[in-house]
């Protein structure tokens, strides 16, 4: 079966504990804290793999781990940070939290690497709480937890053209005679159990690709049969070739054919349904002569809808030509901007979802300068990291949603303010 989803569980590295420690050496009798602090958590990396075509590599592990940080050590040693986990997945593939169901990352078009869970921040050891007052701390942080999710990946055929219809029309005849795509053809129903991708070559211009999405069934929109996994591939296409069996061969009408199929398109996504068809009345090669003609049928039916009907043969290659040419002439009139799914879920949200505890106050020596504290706002700087731009927008929206900034101008914080939190100052704007 073709390995097109897969439900995995990842977890990031924890950041390596501060470490306690003294310095003790001949001649020095009382040396200060020289504990070092703990090294950085590895992040989860996906990352797009050009080699690959399935998501198999998935389907028999399920847990995948980045390396924690090591601890601190003596005489202001620095554990060394865990090694990132990178995951290489094939162009197309989809991150979905499994619980919720919504995007996390959609590895296609220039988001060829994405960090989805962030390593922890390592401790910090006691070298770094000395004061005048406690010169000789015994305590030491210990580094961030790591973080754990579940995911779902789906992998979404990046194609320009979809080849839909029903099981046994002609589709995997069609597709091995117009692409390089060698897909298995024989006489009977769902023999494609994934989708084919292949590559038209025109003259004079430039090709596209196209899939063979495998037979649809009444019903596929609900999931019956293998409707979801076989439709999901159809979402990123722009033109969907609808092939129906004109000679009626197994005793099927197309027009109801097409009517079905475009109805389980619209129950799944009428987004899809409304993009630009073609039909390909295939088989005409086998029409007895003397009966009513069925293209013209269909030409009846459908073009006054605006959907062209070319009458094929793909055994003999009849009307193949035209088709193709038409196809491509429809592609080159569509914005060729690719169909990317935008992030719905944010990891990293939901690590603050506990109520932990914080305080927002006003620093007794500078009227101007607001200090932020407590667990809450320890574990979220520990997650972050302020200096890239991704990092610094959750910052900013965890103190929106956590509802911090509102708590900031309760206590009259003014533009051009500071906000400090554990090492961090930040001038505040509305």
């Amino acid at each position: 079966m073709f390995a097109d989803r897969a439900k995995i569980l990842i977890r990031s590295g924890k950041g390596g504990d501060g470490h306690v420690s003294f310095r003790r050496e001949l001649y020095v009798p009382n040396g200060g804290p020289d504990g070092g602090n703990g090294g950085k958590g590895g992040d989860v990396i996906f990352e797009v793999d050009e080699g690959l075509n399935t998501l198999a590599d998935y389907r028999h592990k399920r847990k995948f781990s980045a390396q924690d940080g090591e601890a601190g050590g003596k005489r202001r040693c620095h554990g060394g940070n865990g090694t990132d986990i990178v995951l290489k997945v094939p162009e197309g593939t989809v991150i979905l939290d499994a619980e919720s169901g919504k995007v996390i990352a959609d590895m296609s078009g220039d988001n060829r690497r994405q960090t989805v869970l962030l390593g922890g921040r390592g401790g910090k050891g006691n070298m770094n709480y000395a004061t005048p007052t406690m010169q000789a701390p015994k305590y030491a942080q210990p580094g961030v937890p790591a973080q754990e999710l579940e995911v779902r990946l789906e992998l979404k055929v990046i194609a320009d053209v979809g080849l839909v219809g029903f099981p046994n029309v002609g589709k995997s005849t069609f597709l091995s005679r117009v692409t390089n795509a060698t897909p298995k053809i024989a006489n009977y129903h769902f023999t494609t159990l994934n989708p084919n991708l292949g590559v038209v070559d025109l003259d004079g211009g430039d090709g596209f690709v196209i899939a063979d999405i495998p037979g649809l069934i009444e019903g596929a929109s609900e999931g019956v049969g293998l409707g979801h996994e076989f439709l999901r591939h159809i979402e990123r296409t722009r033109v969907m070739i609808h092939m129906v069996d004109a000679a009626s061969t197994e005793g099927r009408d197309p027009i109801q054919d097409i009517y079905t199929i475009n109805k389980e398109l619209e129950a799944y996504n009428p987004e899809i349904a409304a993009r630009p068809q073609v039909i390909a009345a295939n088989k005409i090669d086998v029409i007895y002569p003397g009966d009513e003609d069925p293209v013209e049928k269909l030409r009846a039916e459908f073009e006054p809808k605006g959907i062209k009907v070319f009458a094929i043969s793909a055994v003999a290659g009849k009307g193949v030509r035209e088709l193709l040419y038409y196809v491509k002439e429809l592609l080159d009139n569509i914005e060729a901007e690719p169909i990317v799914f935008e992030q719905e879920f944010f990891p990293e949200d939901a690590l603050f979802q506990e109520n932990l505890p914080h305080t927002v106050t006003r620093d007794e020596s500078d009227e101007h300068k607001f200090i932020v504290e407590g667990p809450r706002i320890e574990k979220m700087l520990g997650y972050t990291n302020l200096e890239s731009e991704k990092g610094f927008a959750f910052f900013q929206r965890f103190l929106k949603n956590t509802g911090i900034l509102d708590e900031l101008v309760a206590a009259g914080i003014e533009e051009g303010d500071t906000v400090k939190m554990y090492g961090f100052e930040f001038d505040y704007y509305k």
